[in-house]
């Protein structure tokens, strides 16, 4: 028998209307996978800045983790995790990967206490207001844009190895000169891996993907931005902070 067309017309709106549901599907887990890689952000940074601040108020604790060799360890062992983290979060559980990330801003907290010694607290709370309003930005950018910020990612990366290179040789040269010039090029490079990660993290997202493994992608997600935010914020204090 012949469709007429006024089934036809019906077929078509049919379809029109699944694809669109399923168009909104993805878009609310999209948002819903998001809103977790951004609340676990958030969590990190309020546990890093309680531990940071409550830390710095003991003399004792203060004394032990900056004056002495243990705080080679506290420095160190944030950047353990990040590696044993990544290596490890396929194989691990996300209950498990969860736990290790509130551990790691605990020790980064404590990697972090000195700057409440070095800097005055009205100054550290402005800087951490101009962080967040650009991280903000940058991060909407990269979630909004249509454009594929993929070709930046291999520049951003490799002006990350040069000032971390930079870094560890001003170490010994103790070159106000080059501290400003490493300053300014880190701001820059976390600005743009801030909008460059968003996009990656909303990239990987899978409508199809088991909850564990949505929930340890919303992990990485959250540490990747969360290292994109306290490295800014730490390259916007050597310039806005005012030291003590």
């Amino acid at each position: 028998m012949a469709m007429g067309q006024n089934d036809r017309f019906r077929l078509q709106t049919g379809r029109m209307d699944h694809a669109q549901a399923a168009a909104a599907g993805i878009d609310v887990g999209l948002r819903s996978y998001m809103l977790r890689v951004y609340n676990y952000m958030c969590i990190g940074l309020a546990l890093t800045g309680a531990v940071a601040f409550a830390a710095s108020t003991s003399a004792e604790l203060m004394n032990a983790i900056h004056g002495t060799a243990l705080r080679w360890v506290v420095m160190l062992a944030p950047l353990g995790f990040v590696f044993f983290l990544s290596a490890r979060i396929h194989s691990m559980k996300a209950a498990t990967a969860q736990t290790l990330f509130w551990v790691y801003a605990g020790l980064m907290g404590l990697s972090l206490s000195y700057i409440f010694l070095a800097f005055t607290g009205e100054s550290i709370v402005r800087v951490f207001f101009i962080t967040s309003a650009a991280f903000a930005g940058l991060s909407l950018y990269g979630y909004t844009t249509k454009k594929d910020l993929s070709g930046f990612g291999t520049f951003l990366v490799m002006g990350l190895i040069g000032i971390l290179i930079a870094s560890v040789v001003n170490i010994f040269l103790e070159s106000s000169a080059l501290h400003f010039v490493i300053s300014i090029l880190g701001v820059l490079i976390f600005a743009g891996l801030t909008a460059y990660d968003t996009q990656r993290i909303k990239a990987i997202y899978a409508e199809g993907d088991h909850s564990e493994t949505h929930e340890k992608k919303a992990i990485m997600g959250a540490l990747t931005l969360y290292l994109d935010f306290i490295n800014m914020f730490i390259f916007m204090l050597q310039f806005f902070g005012n030291r003590e």
